[in-house]
């Protein structure tokens, strides 16, 4: 299998950490976004999206992070993407709630006081950083109650829903994430960020 994908995305990390928890090799082909290489016919002929990662699996093609760590997962038994049906659901069910929500606030507030920043965009606009605080704000309630009396996402074990939701997390601390009161994310991504899986996985860290 080979992966498509560049290290500052988030949405690789998750994918790389897959792969390392599994023991399964990848091989891995930079996409230069920098360049452009997203846009190029070559690449879109991978993924019409033009965004990483992607995955090619002999004539299989396969985009977006959390459906290429599903496949992964499924090249071996595991606890990261159990055989329970209900257990596969309720990953599957945080995977979109990562997708569709978690992202939204997350997202802006990198884009604003990161990226944008990076590309010589200009300031961060300060009503886009108040919408990303109340969206992520919004959302991070929902997970620190969640996690409550838990070590992980789904059930007792480390899951896919676990990478899902941490990518994000990887740029807190650039993005200026509002987390001083939401203690059990902390403690959760704590353990997360502990594992050697998502250590390897992990861009480098802007100055």
């Amino acid at each position: 299998m080979k992966l498509y994908y560049h290290p500052n995305s988030p949405n690789c990390v998750d994918v790389l950490a897959t792969a390392n928890q599994l023991g399964i090799a990848l091989d891995i082909e930079l996409v230069d976004l920098m360049k452009g290489a997203q846009r190029q016919l070559e690449y879109l002929n991978i993924n019409a999206n033009g965004r990483v990662p992607a995955l090619v699996d002999g004539d299989f093609k396969l985009s977006e992070s959390n459906a290429i760590m599903q496949y992964i997962a499924s090249q071996k038994a595991n606890s990261l993407w159990p055989d329970d049906l209900r257990a596969r659901a309720d990953i599957t069910r945080w995977q979109f709630w990562q997708a569709s929500q978690w992202n939204r606030g997350a997202g802006m507030l990198v884009w604003e006081n990161l990226i944008k920043k990076f590309l010589n965009l200009g300031a961060p606009d300060p009503a886009k950083i108040k919408e990303g605080t109340e969206l992520f704000n919004a959302s991070a309630a929902v997970l620190d109650s969640h996690l409550q009396g838990r070590k992980f996402i789904v059930g007792d074990n480390l899951t896919l829903a676990d990478f899902s939701v941490a990518a994000m997390l990887v740029y807190a601390g650039p993005g200026r994430y509002p987390l001083e009161n939401y203690s059990n994310i902390r403690a959760w991504y704590a353990r997360i960020a502990a594992l050697d899986a998502w250590k390897k996985a992990l861009p480098p860290m802007p100055s």
